[in-house]
């Protein structure tokens, strides 16, 4: 009998040795991904740490554009093209320098499209399906000014890189400061100062001004920006006419005849995509433009698009130096001739928004390795990425970027305005004349003030030719 209780206890103690020792497992080594106890310390919105980075095959890029509707063929497609051909040509470490070592710190980049389409409550629901399930290194996009005022804040939230490439409101980083969110493109300001210099520095006797501008964020602080910079620079010049027809409204028969009716020296619109070349349509079969000077300040991309139906004497902006306005350089020929050679047709401004995002990232992960002095194929963490982004400089086809505003997370850059000349059968586009570049620190505020409150003061520190 004693011998049968030993037997037991030895054969419990045995099951329990064996239990214990099976609980009581090494800890696996770092990076291998095995579940973690939860402490609290990290959430599935949290920046993820270096070491998890820099294992990464790819960098994949979210890239979010019009790939619908009216502003698609006009504007939002040939974005997406400038980010495939441009892409295409880093991966394989064809670009020039400084952007000649193929994709990101020798990383290849992975590119998610995605359509701008939907509003803006589908773009803040896209944006989360982006970071939290395609599990995005980053996001690229938005043209929309209401697009990007809504997604704004949820940067923050989702704590990933966020670029705006073209959107163009000026008080994303006016109203608000961010970590996470960087544009790498120059706001509205520049656009509508850069037209008001240019108003009356071609048309010095302009005495009366009006408005047709699309009813939301963009086309309203265009308007207001254009009129209020005039007011300062020429203080008897009188507002006659202001419409705000709806966006993506297509019809303007109404609106047309208003302004015909009040007669302005000058008609501004903001217009752009298919409201921009129907308004020029309708506009000039009229004779608008015989009546008044049309300023179109995002009219670059309607020039190969409407080609030998754009007349003479219209004022055309491209927000900034690019398309039928681009200096000339090597990136920019480069970029000219990749971006003919695959889609037969220029690239216009939002294209070259477009190439200032792509490489602004670029420039800033290259230049978060080599602060951090982390080895081939080894990505920064997010935290170092966004250090080495703020206040950065990079070059562009369109020239050097300056990261310069909203604390170096707000690009300026210069502007430039021609007018419209003669049909050109070999470009198949009207030729500008009469072409005049602003430099960045004449058309945008300094560091920390307010753009209307710029605009008051008289363009105080302004620096002008």
């Amino acid at each position: 009998m004693n011998r049968t209780v030993r037997l037991m206890r030895f054969s419990l103690l045995l099951v329990f040795v064996l239990v214990v020792a099976a609980c009581v497992q090494p800890a696996p080594p770092a990076g291998t991904g095995a579940p973690q106890a939860e402490t609290g310390a990290t959430t599935a919105t949290e920046p993820a740490p270096a070491a998890e980075e820099a294992a990464h095959d790819t960098v994949k890029i979210g890239i979010v554009t019009f790939l619908s509707g009216g502003a698609a063929a006009p504007f939002g497609v040939p974005a997406r093209n400038a980010f495939e051909v441009l892409i295409e040509q880093i991966n394989k470490g064809a670009a020039p320098a400084p952007y000649d070592t193929p994709g990101i710190g020798g990383v290849p980049i992975e590119a998610v499209y995605i359509d701008e389409s939907g509003g803006a409550d589908t773009q803040v629901a896209e944006l989360r399906r982006l970071v939290l399930d395609e599990k995005v290194d980053l996001v690229i996009g938005y043209i929309s000014s209401g697009d990007c005022g809504a997604l704004a804040p949820v940067t923050e939230e989702l704590q990933k890189l966020v670029v705006f490439f073209d959107c163009g409101t000026n008080k994303i980083f006016e109203e608000n400061s961010y970590t996470y969110l960087f544009r790498t493109s120059g706001h509205q300001i520049l656009d509508n100062v850069g037209a008001a210099r240019y108003v009356l520095q071609q048309f010095p006797d302009v005495a009366t001004i009006a408005g047709i501008n699309q009813d939301y964020a963009w086309g309203h602080d265009s308007w207001d920006t254009f009129s209020a910079s005039l007011a300062q620079l020429k203080p008897d010049i009188q507002v006659v006419q202001e419409q705000f027809p709806k966006i993506y409204a297509g019809e303007y028969s109404a609106e047309i005849s208003a302004l015909q009716a009040a007669g302005a020296d000058i008609v501004h619109s903001s217009f752009w995509g298919g409201d921009l070349e129907a308004f020029t349509i309708q506009g000039t079969s009229r004779g608008l433009n015989e009546d008044s000077v049309l300023v179109l300040t995002t009219g670059d991309t309607a020039l190969p698009r409407l080609g030998a139906n754009v007349p003479p004497g219209i004022v055309v902006g491209a927000r900034g130096p690019h398309g039928a306005l681009a200096p000339e350089n090597e990136l920019n020929d480069w970029f000219t001739t990749l971006y003919k050679d695959r889609y037969n047709v220029r690239p216009v401004y939002s294209a070259y928004h477009a190439a200032q995002g792509i490489l602004g990232v670029k420039a800033a992960y290259e230049k978060a390795i080599a602060d951090n002095g982390l080895g081939e194929g080894e990505l920064p963490s997010l935290e170092q990425v966004v250090s080495a982004f703020e206040f950065l400089e990079f070059d562009t086809p369109s020239g050097v970027i300056k990261m310069a505003l909203g604390k170096g997370h707000q690009a300026i850059e210069p502007t430039a305005y021609g007018i419209t000349g003669e049909f050109n059968a070999k470009k198949g586009e009207v030729d500008l004349v009469n072409v005049v570049e602003y430099p960045a620190e004449c058309v945008n505020p300094p560091e920390g003030v307010a753009s209307l409150d710029w605009i008051a003061s008289g363009f105080e520190g302004a620096v002008c030719p």
